[in-house]
């Protein structure tokens, strides 16, 4: 009988003592005594607690609203009717062609004298030689010309997708018509469309009202047609007047010429590689404006490399707004 009490007792015990030991969630009481997760309370008179339910449920996270595009740039270059009370003004200005080039000569910035003459000149046209001011400092802009598609453009475009840098493809009414899926991969992928003309005249050896239909021509087919407004415009042959920056400059665009240029425009007699990336990063500046051909192969197998040279040189792609 009193080993039956002595047993009886030793299994009360441990039924007592195993009370101290559970499989739930330990925290820290008032008294700072903290306890592990399934571990031994530090206080062997505690017994561990489950927290208690918030009477408020926690809100959950708003999430980060996505990046959204920038509006597209409207622009209304205004009829025919509209601007022609102004062309007797214009006549008062230079219709001569203005002869120019960059040059081979370089300020102590590595821009091209001639385009900074140039560009004390004519930007009161809003006619750009290079972007010019402090918000455009480290800052160049890449440019191409399309005259006709010579098969190279989707490469190109592949290029600048993986790099992540928006170029202006400067586009005549010709070009638009015959290559209306590589406009739209060019709007889709964040690209600026330029006005090149709608027939690549010398803009200064026709009337005014010829020069206005070259503009509009365009304009209003790639605003039907793509619902874009072109608010750029690159004069072919990089010829231009006074007069004819003024018409531009009503129609509510931006005349943009460049600070760089090579001999890169016939598909015959194309730079070896090496020699013409040296050329295109000979004197990269500030507000650079590029003026690559996309009728070159050269120019598309270099593009990469030069970008990130450029990139390298701490500089950046910028997209080219108003």
């Amino acid at each position: 009988m009193k080993k039956t009490k002595i047993t009886a007792l030793f299994l009360a015990f441990c039924l007592l003592f195993s009370g101290c030991f559970s499989g739930g969630e330990y925290h820290a009481d008032e008294e700072g005594i903290i306890s592990g997760e399934k571990g031994l309370s530090a206080n062997i008179g505690i017994t561990p607690s489950v927290p208690e339910s918030s009477s408020s449920e926690s809100e959950p996270e708003e999430a980060p609203p996505e990046s959204e595009e920038p509006p597209a740039i409207e622009n209304d270059i205004g009829s025919l009717e509209e601007l022609s009370p102004y062309f007797a003004e214009f006549a008062d200005l230079g219709s001569e062609q203005i002869p120019w080039g960059p040059g081979t000569n370089f300020d102590e910035t590595g821009k091209p004298i001639a385009c900074v003459q140039l560009q004390e000149q004519y930007s009161k046209w809003d006619a750009d030689f290079f972007r010019s001011g402090d918000e455009h400092k480290g800052k160049v802009y890449l440019t191409f010309d399309e005259g006709y598609e010579n098969g190279y453009t989707p490469k190109i475009l592949d290029v600048l997708k993986e790099k992540g840098v928006s170029a202006v493809f400067f586009v005549t009414l010709s070009y638009a018509k015959s290559e209306p899926e590589l406009i739209q991969r060019m709007i889709d992928e964040g690209h600026v469309i330029g006005n090149h003309s709608a027939r690549h005249p010398n803009m200064t050896k026709i009337s005014m009202e010829e020069a206005y239909a070259e503009v509009a021509d365009l304009h209003n087919y790639i605003s039907e047609n793509f619902g874009y407004d072109m608010y750029l415009f690159r004069p072919p042959e990089g010829a231009f007047s006074e007069r004819s920056l003024a018409l531009l400059q009503k129609m509510n665009y931006r005349t943009v010429c460049w600070s760089f240029a090579y001999n890169d425009w016939d598909p015959e007699n194309q730079m070896e590689h090496e020699k013409a990336f040296g050329r295109v990063t000979k004197s990269i500046h500030d507000g650079e404006i590029f003026l690559l051909h996309a009728v070159s192969s050269t120019n598309t197998a270099i593009l990469g490399d030069v970008i990130d040279y450029v990139r390298n040189q701490g500089f950046t792609f910028e997209k080219y707004l108003p």
